[in-house]
């Protein structure tokens, strides 16, 4: 096993293990509102999942989830912020993809997030897909790609930021296809979905949720899925592993605490969020998002942000790609 794989598998085991506390300091909890803190504004996927968590473990504890939108950085100054925060079970973290991405992105971070968040549990898995105007000039992967190479530089790759997921699926994408397209980061998903509509961008690797509406309505071409396998929501898209063996891209979710918070606050919500998953209503409601249920323990989930920490520091060292 490589030295970097065996630290980030440590790390994050030792994350899923927060300091031991009687378990006794988690009966009653929680006791009053607790706050889950968004690094997104409002309206995204991650935002769009974590009221849909908030709602789940406020019906089921009595207390109300509050969600806390603290948008910038590419999630970090939301991260940092619960990194900060006491470790008493009432500040959380929406976690998702911009967390591993980030540690590789930004070299200089005041926290380190495998270290500093215990990993709760995971929530979901929700695909990307590859959309192109319908006026592209390709009409499948294999069609995109020949036209990539025999267009060098002349395709623009729209993202909601540098280290978003539309960009580091796209470097992926550039890596493994061989094909050099021209990265044009937003500040945000929606002004890149805008200019995709538009014209003004050929190609996006959107999160499956901000865009099937628009595929549904014959707006933007579907090309492909981003995952090995094809998706439930969007049954006649092909994967992008179909073209490109070994292909494997998607947004996920969770729910971390700072790393001080009790064993038992972080069992329970565990419990909560794994009973939430079985609920075929709350299936039900995440598939409708093109979304996968990803019930697990704390070491589950620490093993998860270890492995997509590992696989995306190498999409960016290939991209070159650096902060905005």
């Amino acid at each position: 096993m490589q030295p970097r794989r065996r630290q980030l598998l440590h790390l994050a085991a030792a994350a899923a293990l927060p300091a031991v506390t009687p378990i006794a300091r988690a009966q009653g909890y929680p006791a009053k509102p607790v706050r889950m803190v968004v690094g997104f504004a409002a309206g995204g996927t991650q935002d769009i999942v974590a009221r849909l968590v908030a709602q789940w473990l406020s019906d089921r504890s009595g207390q109300q989830f509050v969600i806390e939108n603290r948008p910038g950085a590419a999630g970090n100054i939301a991260a940092e912020a619960v990194v900060h925060a006491p470790g008493d079970g009432y500040t959380l973290l929406m976690v998702g993809l911009s967390n591993a991405v980030n540690a590789s992105l930004y070299p200089r971070l005041n926290f380190d997030f495998i270290r500093d968040i215990a990993p709760v549990g995971a929530i979901a898995r929700v695909p990307g897909v590859m959309v192109v105007n319908p006026s592209f000039p390709a009409a499948s992967v294999p069609e995109f790609i020949a036209y990539a190479k025999a267009n060098p530089g002349r395709i623009n790759m729209g993202s909601g930021g540098n280290g978003a997921p539309q960009h580091v699926y796209g470097e992926m994408f550039n890596m493994m296809a061989g094909v050099r397209m021209v990265h044009v980061a937003y500040r945000g998903g929606a002004p890149a979905m805008a200019d995709l509509l538009a014209g003004q961008v050929q190609v996006i690797f959107n999160p499956l949720p901000e865009t099937i509406e628009n595929i549904r309505a014959g707006k933007l071409r579907a090309l492909a899925v981003t995952t090995a396998a094809r998706s439930a929501a969007l049954p006649d898209t092909p994967s992008l592993g179909d073209t490109l063996p070994g292909f494997d891209a998607s947004s996920w979710y969770g729910v971390g605490a700072p790393r001080d918070t009790p064993a038992g606050v972080i069992d329970r919500l565990n419990a909560d969020l794994n009973a939430a998953l079985a609920d075929p209503r709350s299936r039900a409601r995440l598939a409708d998002l093109g979304g996968t249920a990803l019930p697990g323990s704390p070491a589950d989930f620490g093993r998860l942000i270890a492995g997509e920490t590992e696989k995306w520091a190498r999409v960016v060292k290939f991209s070159g790609a650096r902060p905005d």
